[in-house]
């Protein structure tokens, strides 16, 4: 479980930048977000034995990515 978690923390860090790489243009940079939560979901869901607590954990793991990578680039002052 604790390799589970690990997994998806790691990829809830690094979805958002690798998401963004591939929908950053004018018409899809507003669907960055919501396609790298529903990719963590799915990734959570494939990871986990029950497929709804590992998707919303996998939701979960991609808002603290949001958030570890929202600090990195502001820090706490910034925020």
């Amino acid at each position: 479980m604790v390799i589970r978690l690990a997994v998806l923390a790691v990829a809830g860090i690094f979805s958002l930048p690798v998401t963004a790489y591939f929908l950053d243009g004018e018409r899809t940079e507003n669907w960055i977000l919501p396609v790298q939560l529903l990719v963590m979901a799915a990734l959570g869901a494939l990871l986990w034995p029950k497929r709804l607590v590992g998707a919303l954990i996998g939701v979960g793991m991609g808002l603290v990515g949001v958030a570890v990578f929202f600090l990195l680039l502001n820090g706490f002052e910034g925020a």
